[in-house]
């Protein structure tokens, strides 16, 4: 899910370690377009599930200098290092487990329940699978982690609501550390 073809999981192979030694995980890295002008797209975050405009500066810099060595992509392309936002893809299980509690939409690679796609509160992680709370149903659904396509919150008032919670947070953070 964080790559969808295979020259995706070849950069994310090339670039995970990297990102990592800087201080960030990819959360998501999608190589778009044609063979002229392509679009290297990488979502990043830090551990603490921040990503200002001087982490996407710094880590977009870090990687060009690894891509323009290793030059693992034919052509002209340019490189876009952004905030996953609020309204994020989920990619790997811990997100599933971060944003447990908050609304879903799902989409599978296989039709289950006669259905591929599934929108529900996420209910956490379950082993290899995602838990999630549908619309209607009485019962948690049990979705296996390696059936997702493509995962992403929904933007609710209260997703809006943490997302504003952690940018006061942040600031308070920031006022706090300038006043010392």
């Amino acid at each position: 899910m964080r790559g969808k073809t295979a020259e995706d999981a070849r950069l994310l192979e090339l670039l995970d370690p990297v990102a990592e030694a800087a201080g960030y995980g990819i959360v998501r890295l999608r190589l778009m377009g044609g063979s002229e002008r392509r679009r290297l797209q990488i979502m990043a975050e830090r551990p603490d599930g921040e990503m200002l405009i001087e982490d996407c500066a710094k880590l977009s810099r870090t990687l060009s200098e690894v891509l323009d060595a290793a030059d693992p992509i034919s052509g002209e392309y340019t490189l876009e290092v952004s905030s996953p936002g609020v309204d994020r893809p989920l990619t790997r299980k811990q997100d599933f487990e971060t944003y447990e509690g908050y609304e879903a939409r799902l989409e599978l690679d296989r039709l289950a329940e006669g259905r591929k796609r599934f929108k529900g509160v996420l209910a956490g992680v379950e082993g290899d699978n995602i838990a999630i709370d549908l619309e209607g149903e009485e019962e948690t659904t049990l979705i296996p982690f390696a059936w997702i396509q493509e995962a992403k919150l929904v933007l609710t008032d209260e997703l809006m609501k943490r997302g504003a919670e952690e940018r006061a947070q942040r600031m308070q953070h920031q006022d706090n550390e300038a006043s010392e």
